[in-house]
């Protein structure tokens, strides 16, 4: 596969509707971003952060739009940014919420319909495949 072939493969990860494939790219955007969220597995971060938040994240080399998501907890905006979900499940914990509450958020729906969603076997899989093609 030539270099322009590997471009074009990565660039069909982004007509996924719904979702954003955690990439090599994303990775090198949100590598700060998620080193911040792996520092909350210290309980001394945890405190330090909950205590002032806009502070502690001052101390990370994030961008504001970064900041601004950690504090709104717009997970999309995070995950956008080369958040990892794996890694932003540190804040959810933080925050003392679970990590299929903290996933809800990122839907159009509330917690109790997400859950029953979920219980009832999730997402159909029918239904708009295709950004771009619109199917």
């Amino acid at each position: 596969m030539s270099h322009l072939d590997i471009h074009a493969y990565l660039a069909e990860f982004e007509d996924i509707p719904g979702t954003r494939v955690f990439t090599a790219a994303r990775a090198r955007q949100g590598y700060h971003l998620n080193q911040f969220a792996m520092s909350l597995m210290k309980p001394e971060n945890r405190e330090r952060f909950k205590a002032d938040e806009r502070g502690y994240l001052d101390e990370w080399a994030i961008s504001e739009e970064a900041k601004q998501a950690v504090l709104a907890r717009d997970y999309n905006a995070l995950l956008d940014i080369g958040g990892n979900i794996y890694f932003l499940s540190k804040l959810f914990s933080t925050d003392g919420i679970a990590f299929a509450q903290a996933v809800s958020t990122m839907t159009d729906m509330s917690w109790p319909e997400y859950r029953q969603m979920m219980l009832d076997g999730g997402r159909s899989p029918e239904g708009v495949r295709s950004i771009r093609e619109g199917r």
